[in-house]
């Protein structure tokens, strides 16, 4: 047993092989001692907790995200100690400081941790991650999807054949492109092998698709995944990617902490009297500023119901359709205010995809999380 009210700061530099480890007595003057590496097991990290609550009464453990996941945070908590897992990037680095060791990373994440100076993410839980992975398969194919037909088209242009139909990869395009003859057999079979390589990618999307639909049903969050589709531009799969990538809403305390979480916020840069601000921060998750971007463009038209719709807002309760209705009816009004003043679109756009997270909030707050 530990001496009473003892208390230590533990910082792991994480890697794939080993851990290393430092540890921060308590107190602004406590020692920070580097205690060496561990394989980065479960087995040795529980001979670490037995070997320091033998000395310490109470333990903090931190480490920065990174390639190897939440195993650690889990098995630290499944043996019941204070564990946080911190974002790279908002760890603070010292002006010119070019010396980055092992040592020095865990030493400084214990010296930090005992400050109170890092910022936790938040750390889902196992079926969470596992839909997130999905989805994340699925933002895979997306853009494999996107990259093969780019080169579908450069090899068209390249060879001076251009499509004299309106809109590409429809039913149509795809005829034309399977009936052109490049005049090279060689040139052939490499059209042939980017058409077949931009149908697989599209299968493996359509596939991680329907396994995403088949999943939702067992996953707690599907209920504000129904509730989203209530707001234009958002579907079935937006939705997921959404809630995959944000998990529980009610860890924002306001709408203005998820805007920065996903970099939808201005950059600034003001100092005395001087007021300077920039374009967004672009921090934070990418993957759900894109949705959200993608999805506000839809609010350049006037406020409707479409048909598609109706069968989703019919089963879902008033406060949440209310809240998609004024979302519609203000975000709308926004872009029109922002066109008519000089804005250009995509500059629009973003600034009605800052405030629709807003509205993503406010329903994931009004939508009960399953178990």
């Amino acid at each position: 047993m530990g001496q009473q009210g003892s208390e230590a700061f533990v910082g792991l530099d994480v890697a794939k092989l080993h851990n290393a480890v430092a540890v921060a007595d308590a107190g602004r003057t406590g020692e920070i001692r580097y205690m060496g590496e561990i394989p980065n097991t479960p087995e040795a990290t529980r001979k670490l907790v037995a070997k320091l609550a033998a000395k310490y009464d109470e333990l903090h453990f931190c480490y920065e995200a990174g390639p190897t996941g939440y195993g650690l945070h889990r098995c630290l908590m499944d043996l019941g100690q204070d564990c946080i897992v911190i974002a790279p990037t908002s760890m603070p680095r010292r002006p010119g400081d070019r010396v980055k060791t092992n040592r020095r990373d865990a030493m400084d994440l214990a010296r930090l941790l005992r400050a109170g100076e890092l910022t936790p993410v938040w750390v889902p839980d196992a079926p969470h991650e596992a839909m997130r992975d999905l989805v994340r398969a699925r933002e895979a194919a997306v853009r494999d999807s996107r990259m093969k037909r780019q080169q579908v088209s450069a090899t068209m242009l390249r060879h001076g054949r251009i499509y004299p139909g309106k809109k590409s990869w429809s039913a149509k395009h795809r005829r034309w492109l399977a009936d052109q003859n490049l005049g090279q057999r060689a040139s052939d079979i490499a059209l042939g092998e980017a058409l077949q390589a931009v149908l697989d990618a599209e299968t493996r999307q359509k596939r991680t698709e329907a396994a995403i639909e088949a999943m939702l049903e067992d996953w707690s969050l599907a209920p504000v995944v129904a509730a989203l589709q209530a707001l234009r531009g958002i579907g079935l799969i937006s939705a997921v990617t959404l809630m995959a990538e944000l998990g529980d809403l009610a860890r924002f305390e306001n709408p203005r902490q998820l805007m920065g979480y996903v970099g939808l916020v201005p950059s600034e840069r003001s100092t005395g009297d001087r007021v300077k601000r920039g374009g967004i921060t672009r921090r934070g998750n990418a993957i759900v500023r894109r949705t959200l971007v993608e999805a506000s463009w839809g609010y350049r038209h006037a406020p409707r119901i479409r048909r598609s719709k109706i069968h989703v807002i019919e089963e879902l309760p008033k406060p949440v359709t209310d809240i998609a209705w004024k979302a519609q009816s203000r975000l709308c009004e926004r872009y029109r205010k922002l066109s008519a003043g000089g804005k250009r679109s995509t500059i629009a756009v973003v600034a009605v995809a800052r405030e629709l997270a807003a509205f993503v909030w406010a329903i994931g707050r009004e939508v009960p999380v399953g178990a």
